[in-house]
């Protein structure tokens, strides 16, 4: 067999195989010796009719299956004499020619088309420059998180003696018809919390719902706006009844000791949490930080080394990031396809973003190799534990997964890239800088950070539920 190597980039390959005559007549022999022994033909008991007129007969049959044996395993001794490291499968082509014409007298010519890993050249990854960021933990930060335990803690009074004013939650039963376009199919949806004048809430239901008590019953026209979040009502007139059950005022907790001590038994008073909570931000505030400057050495690392990375790869990992978008959006109660995400736009983000994670993974893996970096079975048995408890199984039970999985190296790969990120932490030179605030590009068709999805189960709402 002989073999030719064609480089068409870093990662894709072409491998032009010649299988020499005198294997594919051997082939063709026994392929040929084997349909005479089982075949049935007419005027010769089975398995006797002469190899001449079993060639004839079954021609196509016997010359497929003398390809289908021999191309993938000369493919395949190509592969492993130029030792290359193969993604996925490869496309491959024959050449027309005798070869296939007449088995057995001309050599067979295929040509096999690969996607490969690229080889990763190190450059410079040590002493890279990068700035650290605090940060800072002031008194304002402590009363805002001071603050937002208390609207944790508030509780919805029930309102008897007034109707429903700005501010105000009122729960609601709606009965909704098709005005235009007509359906005839009804809404009826129960429970609906609306908080009166909330950003998000149609005016149309601020007003109608404005004075109302418990037991009140209303009927109303809403016409919703072209551009409206859910694509069900936008567009559309509805008439509503809405009956309501109940109206209630959020009360907050006053920030005294006895409401502090709620918090556990270490806090004795106000300014125990409030010395705890200044504890707690400034160890969330470091771990920012720490957060920021791997994610800045990892930006320089890929910068300085460009490769190109194998599509196959990088499709993969696409689709992985989509499928976790989809979960997500899923486990928080959204429908990902009515949630105005423009997933044509977001195929580019998640392709970048597949790239950038691919480029560093890559790098952490030649850097480990460079400094011979190998977790230990103890560091590999440690990282389950801790798998185990973060994920409230027992050890047995991560070990069973990883083996499904394919065994306990993806535990080794990521100690790997850990260590490979310390070591680069450690011979950064960092340099200490004032705290500012990164901008943050949206994702298109992204929502705002912290937005609720639309929910067509709660026509008060152009982008949130209420409660």
């Amino acid at each position: 067999m002989k073999t030719e190597l064609i480089d068409h980039s870093q990662t894709r390959k072409e491998l032009k195989i010649e299988i020499e005559a005198a294997e594919v007549r051997a082939e063709y022999d026994r392929v040929s010796q084997t349909y005479a022994s089982q075949a049935s033909v007419p005027g010769f008991r089975k398995g006797h009719a002469p190899v001449s007129v079993i060639r004839t007969r079954f021609k196509n049959e016997i010359r497929g299956d003398v390809v289908q044996n021999l191309i993938p395993r000369a493919i395949n001794d190509a592969i492993n004499e130029r030792g290359l490291n193969v993604l996925g499968e490869p496309e491959i082509h024959l050449e027309p020619g005798a070869g296939l014409e007449k088995m057995g007298e001309a050599p067979i010519e295929v040509h096999a088309h690969v996607e490969v890993m690229p080889e990763v050249a190190l450059g410079t990854y040590k002493g890279l420059e990068v700035g650290r960021r605090v940060r800072p933990v002031t008194d304002e930060t402590v009363e805002r998180m001071l603050d937002e335990l208390r609207e944790q803690s508030a509780s919805l009074q029930p309102v008897e003696d007034r109707g429903a004013e700005a501010g105000d939650t009122v729960t609601v039963n709606f009965v909704g018809k098709h005005i235009e376009p007509p359906s005839d199919e009804d809404i009826n949806v129960e429970d609906v919390e609306v908080l009166v004048g909330g950003e998000g809430v149609l005016q149309d239901f601020t007003d109608q719902l404005t004075g109302t008590r418990a037991d009140d019953v209303k009927t109303f026209r809403v016409k919703y706006p072209e551009d409206f979040s859910s694509k069900g009502l936008a567009g559309k007139e509805i008439e509503y009844t809405a009956t309501v059950t109940a109206v209630r005022r959020k009360e907050l907790p006053e920030a005294d000791d006895e409401w502090a001590r709620s918090f556990g038994e270490e806090i004795d008073s106000v300014a125990t949490l409030r010395a705890k909570m200044r504890e707690q931000l400034t160890e969330r505030s470091r771990m920012e930080s720490e957060h920021r400057l791997r994610d800045e050495l990892m930006r320089k690392l890929t910068l300085a080394h460009e490769f190109e990375l194998p599509d196959t790869l990088v499709d993969y990992q696409s689709r992985q990031l989509l499928e976790s978008t989809v979960r997500d959006m899923a486990r928080r109660g959204v429908d990902p396809r009515n949630s105005g995400m423009n997933w044509e736009g977001m195929q580019e983000v998640f392709r970048a973003r597949a790239e950038e994670d691919l480029r560093g993974s890559l790098l952490l893996e030649r850097i480990a190799d460079e400094e011979n970096i190998e977790p230990t079975d103890e560091e590999i048995s440690q990282e389950i534990e801790s798998i185990a408890a973060a994920t409230r199984q027992t050890p047995e039970q991560v070990r069973a997964a990883l083996t499904k999985q394919g065994g306990e190296r993806s535990i080794a790969d990521r100690l790997r890239h850990r260590r490979a990120l310390d070591l680069l932490v450690e011979n950064a030179r960092v340099m200490d800088e004032e705290w500012r605030e990164d901008e943050v590009a949206e994702a298109p068709g992204a929502a705002p950070s912290g937005e609720a999805a639309p929910n067509e189960a709660a026509p008060a709402s152009q982008g949130e539920s209420q409660g």
